[in-house]
């Protein structure tokens, strides 16, 4: 398969355009010196803009040109859109939660402008609540409500018993219940997704080395894998103990031997016991075990790299990259992503992406 192009134009002219308050506005575009945006797996993505905060105005006069207030402030929304800049995708969407102003000695003044998405909402109380006989799905929409945003799940309808949440906020809480049974949560435009990581696929992308994919760090680890987790508790209503060992093959995208093959070559086989959950039942048990298994076997390949700026490089993009050899060249699942740009090194991505296997030559 060829490598995914950013664009099909001869030449890749990747400025971000940055709307606010749904607006344009010339000098937003013309003082912006650098992006940043993070996101990664849990949810809630950040902003950094940074701009020239001195520039002339039609009157003649040269000033400070943010400190009016009637532009870039505190609540202001903003909707950041990169790649090429006939046909940019929308990356982030969110509100400035913080100005710092910056006054070098040896030139300019500027202002960096600090935004995060629809989630900065849903960390900013803590409540106690009683979830009665619900599912991930239900709750997902309850808080997706309250957040105005559109609850879009998947593989999350089935019931889960009741929930506690103790003086938690609602990210937090989603982030806790969602890692337990091994799905993911990310704000999309103006949509709060939540699926299981078995499900998650955003995009694909082939990166070639020396190409699109300009430098890259992978990492196979046996120091925290296992061949099996167990758990064992005591299922109240049924009057009975529980025992399960984890089941699961849902180990993301890839191929080649996994952890658990090499893990017995290398120091023989390794249980671990999971003994911080109170269980509630069997199939409760079975979905823990599944998904400490799952998240431990994922991370035996870890990459981190950078690569030619692609807005649809991000959390959940399934990655294949090439050109690194036939033990690491493989499909990694995007798990953290880091959108740049500046002025003078233009527009690059920066990834960590995880793989359950290692490939052949190992």
């Amino acid at each position: 398969m060829p490598e995914t192009p950013v664009t099909t134009a001869a030449v890749y002219s990747a400025i971000p355009t940055v709307q606010v308050d749904g607006q344009l506005n010339d000098k937003v575009t013309a003082q912006l010196l650098g992006m940043k945006m993070c996101e990664h797996e849990g949810g809630m993505s950040d902003l950094e803009l940074r701009f020239s905060n001195f520039g002339s105005f039609p009157s003649g006069i040269a000033d400070q040109v943010f400190e009016d207030g009637s532009i870039l402030k505190l609540g202001a929304a903003l909707t950041v859109y990169a790649g090429l800049v006939t046909s940019p995708t929308e990356i982030f969407r969110g509100k400035i939660t913080a100005l710092e102003g910056v006054y070098p000695s040896d030139g300019p003044p500027e202002l960096i402008v600090l935004a995060e998405d629809a989630l900065q909402a849903a960390r900013m109380s803590r409540r106690t609540k009683n979830w009665d006989n619900t599912s991930l799905s239900a709750i997902v929409q309850q808080i997706a409500g309250g957040l105005s945003l559109t609850p879009v799940t998947s593989g999350l309808d089935a019931p889960i018993g009741s929930e506690q949440q103790l003086n938690e906020s609602d990210l937090h809480f989603l982030r806790r219940l969602l890692a337990r049974y091994d799905a993911d949560l990310q704000v999309v435009a103006a949509e709060l997704h939540a699926t299981p990581r078995s499900q998650a696929q955003r995009n694909a992308i082939q990166l070639d080395m020396n190409s699109q994919l300009h430098e890259i760090r992978i990492l196979a680890d046996l120091s925290h894998q296992v061949t099996q987790i167990t758990a064992t508790g005591w299922d109240f209503k049924q009057g009975q103990t529980i025992s399960v060992t984890s089941q699961t093959t849902s180990l993301g995208p890839g191929s080649g031997q996994t952890g658990a093959y090499w893990l017995p070559q290398v120091w023989g086989t390794r249980s671990e016991q999971l003994a911080q959950y109170a269980t509630i039942n069997q199939g409760d048990a079975q979905a823990l075990v599944d998904a400490e298994f799952a998240q431990r076997s994922r991370r035996f390949l870890v990459a981190r790299g950078v690569a030619e700026g692609n807005p649809l490089l991000r959390v959940g993009t399934y990655l294949t990259l090439t050109g690194i050899g036939p033990r690491f060249s493989n499909t990694y699942y995007t798990t953290a992503a880091v959108h740049r740009f500046d002025t003078e090194k233009g527009y690059a991505t920066e990834f960590t992406a995880e793989c359950a296997y290692l490939g052949s030559g190992s």
